[in-house]
């Protein structure tokens, strides 16, 4: 997602959607170990992904 679709979310929107990607960022570590990850990119996207809430979120929103 883009960083101004984040930026038009709330504050708690924000931290349930930060709480939710972790989680699939913790999946998809686990499913690289057991070799059953498909896209080894999609695991740099959701740490992209981390990154831009965790800006936002230090923005002030």
């Amino acid at each position: 997602m883009k960083a101004q679709h984040y930026r038009e979310m709330s504050g708690d929107e924000l931290e349930s959607k930060l709480q939710e990607i972790q989680r699939h960022l913790f999946d998809l570590r686990s499913q690289a170990v057991t070799e059953k990850l498909e896209n080894s990119k999609a695991i740099t996207n959701v740490k992209r992904d981390i990154a831009r809430i965790k800006t936002v979120l230090r923005e002030g929103k």
